[in-house]
């Protein structure tokens, strides 16, 4: 650690490095230190139908001073006072806490409905939740995290925010290329690095730092690219993205990459360059790109730079590529929307229908579905039903060999058949509306309940009620003599 000038927070090499690369404008980003950082969260739009619309309901909750975040349309910033994350609407699922710069990467993917998308490093969540809410619940999410703790912390806030078209894995980068090639429309490369542009927001992150590891992360980038490249389909989108400053993380490492796989091509993004600076050539090793433009030192249009001197955020770096090949227009199959079982002819109920532990539980999810809910699941969403163990699950169309994957989550668990019985799952509550089932309570005391106490209800309530929190769901109760029996998850319970 430099203990010889007033940035004595930060690494002296990296000091160096910057003062190098930014020259006149270093003093500048180094102020940036002394500056509250900003904190920000980003509305679920899979609870809300617009932005006026989470404002208005928020208005009635909450006293908060929020501020729109310039380049996501659901982004805020807010104040620390305000923690948002004790509020119930957070374990409702109604907005995610995520650094401002962060929310930037998922508006270059610009992901659409009914594609097949990947986010190959997506722990803890926040840019997988962002995709998610773009994609509106059509079409395939796939969530992948290698290390097996965060995996399970990422599959937790799939589940918080009601998200039902996902399937979260824990699997190498390098396994997933094997088995799904060119396979997604888009692949979001959030690669882990040395974290330079989280030093103001975490210190753990300048402990932790050191030049040596600036290169190992360089090396690991490398090849997480090349497996993503392969993963792709002709004409699709690859963005990457990190938070370091480094340029061996960032430019230098989007130019190998272009060097070793000429299919690929840096693309231009109006929304990009309204709102960010550009990365620069003359930060990339000479001889990985053309000379002359290393030589004249021209933006390297197509890679992004959110510095914290010159906007309300934190470090990040940010590259939109496309891949040479087909129209990127997505021709739908002739049986989109409709249920199939795994093997076999096309059917609403999506099994073999000579399994008579699968009928029996799908049989006792029909008898709940009729009682307890307004809508049918088989009408609302697509896909197939599978039994796991006694699980019943509802997944995704185009589920890729989900058998052959270390799977935390495979689309939305609609809960556990037991004898004679059908007990529905936190994460089915959490997709519902109240106006989808047939008995809802607005809870007046939210933190009771989430500590798992029980609540009273109509007098006239039998069995499954939504439990909700200014019109949002928090989870189950099971309703007899005007009490509810508290189901919310003792996994998820809160103390306070």
């Amino acid at each position: 650690m430099n203990q010889n000038n007033q940035y004595t927070m930060l690494p002296e090499a990296f000091c160096e490095r910057m003062r190098r690369l930014l020259g006149d404008e270093a003093e500048e980003f180094f102020n940036s230190y002394e500056k509250e950082r900003a904190y920000g969260l980003r509305y679920n739009p899979l609870k809300f139908s617009s932005k006026e619309a989470f404002e208005n309901s928020l208005s009635q909750t909450a006293d908060w001073e929020l501020q729109p975040v310039p380049w996501c349309q659901e982004g805020y910033y807010y104040q620390a006072k305000d923690q948002p994350g004790k509020h119930p609407w957070h374990q409702a699922g109604a907005y995610y806490i995520q650094e401002p710069s962060a929310m930037s990467v998922v508006e270059l993917l610009a992901p659409k409905p009914g594609e097949k998308i990947c986010d190959l490093c997506a722990a803890p969540g926040g840019k997988t939740t962002q995709i998610a809410g773009k994609m509106q619940g059509q079409g395939l999410l796939v969530a992948n995290e290698c290390y097996g703790s965060r995996a399970k912390i990422l599959a937790q806030n799939v589940e918080r925010m009601g998200i039902r078209n996902a399937m979260v894995l824990n699997e190498s980068t390098e396994r997933l290329a094997q088995g799904l090639p060119e396979f997604f429309d888009r692949i979001l490369v959030d690669a882990p690095c040395s974290g330079e542009g989280m030093f103001r927001k975490d210190p753990q992150a300048v402990s932790e730092w050191s030049a040596e590891n600036v290169q190992l992360c360089a090396k690991r980038q490398h090849q997480i690219l090349s497996h993503a490249a392969g993963m792709l389909k002709p004409g699709g989108v690859l963005v990457y993205s990190t938070c370091t400053f480094a340029p061996e993380e960032n430019e230098q490492c989007i130019a190998k990459f272009l060097e070793d796989y000429k299919e690929f091509s840096l693309d231009h993004s109006d929304f990009g360059e309204r709102y960010f600076s550009s990365g620069r050539t003359t930060w990339t090793e000479a001889g990985t790109v053309p000379f002359e433009l290393h030589e004249t030192g021209k933006d390297f249009d197509g890679t992004y730079r959110l510095w914290p001197h010159k906007l309300q955020g934190e470090g990040h770096f940010a590259a939109r590529m496309v891949k040479a090949g087909a129209d990127r227009k997505k021709v739908l199959p002739e049986n989109y929307g409709v249920l199939q079982r795994s093997k076999g002819k096309q059917t609403k109920v999506g099994k073999k229908m000579n399994n008579s532990k699968w009928e029996e539980a799908f049989g006792l999810y029909l008898q709940f579905e009729i009682k307890d809910l307004k809508i049918s699941l088989q009408e609302k969403m697509t896909g197939q039903f599978e039994l796991f163990s006694d699980q019943l699950y509802l997944l995704p169309e185009e589920l890729p060999q989900w058998k052959a994957w270390k799977t935390l989550r495979a689309g939305l668990p609609l809960g556990i058949c037991k004898k004679n019985r059908f007990e529905p799952s936190h994460a089915l509550a959490i997709c519902l509306r109240p106006e989808e089932v047939r008995q809802s309570v607005e809870c007046q005391e939210p933190l009771r309940y989430l500590h798992g106490e029980t609540i009273s209800c109509d007098s006239s309530f039998r069995g499954w009620t939504l439990v909700c929190a200014f019109g949002l769901p928090l989870g189950w109760g099971k309703a007899v003599d005007g009490v509810l029996k508290n189901h919310y998850p003792k996994g998820l319970r809160i103390c306070y």
